[in-house]
């Protein structure tokens, strides 16, 4: 059945964000090409909000269809204008009444300021979340039993998530497909979208990046040079070698370009790439284990069970389709009312 999914606009609605669950969510296909979720967008009483972009929203659906859905996004709503001065961030009786009627257990995603709603009626009471780090001072002084982490791009407590600033909102969003239908559906979302097909929620919000001169390199050749490699033996040594950088500058370099270190940079791919192979072929758990660099099985389950909270076996049953795709045929846009 299609996963349905609900995007909530409130008074103030940020227009970039508006706009990504439908982008992303529709970009998921099954193996046949149809669509695996349906998205349709709703205010809190079927009437037009203010957007951030100078425009109205003119929504399709009241919040009737929220009783029906099984996600909830929460777009980010202007919280302070160009100037930095307070805008809103108080909920309106009816958007309170809304937020507070749905159901327990439905899942709900909130993109960048959208965080400030959801704290307003007490759901991140005690829970981890995030929002945009530019208003991380702020958002503590009004909801301080927020466990509040701004350091990240979104963080999935379960039934509910958060997410930072602005693109992180796309980074939320393909995460849900990734646990919804796996890592090869999400690549394709992503793909479909172009944009990066994996950022983990737990990466750098802000990050120093170093800017090279004219005589500057960067360490993107090498992580270009290591993804091709992910099977072998790779260290820092000849990594650093690869951009002809000494392992000290090579290091710092890597952390300012990535928000990571190099060694968390390749467990991450290397799990990324199990996960892959583990949806898409037969091969045994020690050869996806080899392929991806981590040598052992044992080795493989410690480092995917530290990602995802499972065994490859658990996942490959999970997320393994009798045939995924992997031809043109499957890069058409689902056919019209699919």
């Amino acid at each position: 059945m299609t996963h349905q999914v609900a995007v909530l606009a409130l008074e103030g609605v940020v227009a970039f964000d508006l706009g990504i669950p439908a982008q992303i969510f529709h970009a998921a296909w099954d193996t046949e090409g149809s669509r695996l979720y349906q998205v349709r967008t709703c205010t809190v009483d079927g009437k037009p909000v203010r957007t951030s972009g100078g425009f109205q929203c003119l929504p399709d659906h009241g919040p009737e269809i929220l009783a029906e859905v099984d996600t909830v996004v929460v777009p980010g709503m202007r919280v302070f204008d160009q100037d930095l001065r307070p805008a809103r961030w108080e909920l309106t009786p009816a958007e309170e009444e809304v937020l507070r009627s749905l159901r327990p257990g439905i899942r709900i995603v909130s993109i960048c300021t959208a965080a400030y709603a959801l704290a307003a009626i007490g759901l991140l009471d005690g829970r981890p979340a995030t929002t945009h780090w530019a208003y991380t001072d702020h958002f503590r002084k009004r909801h301080p039993r927020v466990r509040l982490d701004p350091d990240v791009l979104f963080i999935d407590d379960g039934d509910v998530l958060t997410s930072a600033g602005v693109a992180a909102g796309v980074d939320v969003c393909l995460h849900v497909v990734r646990r919804d239908f796996g890592a090869v559906t999400a690549n394709g979302a992503a793909r479909r979208t172009v944009v990066a097909p994996f950022r983990e929620g737990g990466q750098a919000q802000f990050i120093e990046r170093h800017i090279p001169g004219p005589t500057d390199s960067t360490t993107a050749p090498a992580r270009e040079w290591a993804l091709t490699r992910l099977g072998e033996p790779l260290d820092l040594a000849a990594m650093a070698a690869r951009v002809n950088m000494s392992v000290r500058t090579f290091t710092r370099r890597f952390r300012e370009e990535t928000g990571m270190s190099p060694g968390q940079w390749l467990i991450r791919q290397r799990v990324e790439h199990a996960r892959t192979l583990l949806e898409s072929t037969d091969l045994g758990i020690d050869t996806i284990a080899r392929r991806v660099g981590f040598g052992t099985a044992v080795s493989l389950r410690t480092h995917l069970h530290a990602a995802v909270g499972v065994s490859p076996l658990a996942y490959r049953r999970t997320f393994r389709s009798p045939a995924q795709p992997n031809s043109p045929a499957h890069e058409r846009p689902p056919a019209q009312g699919e």
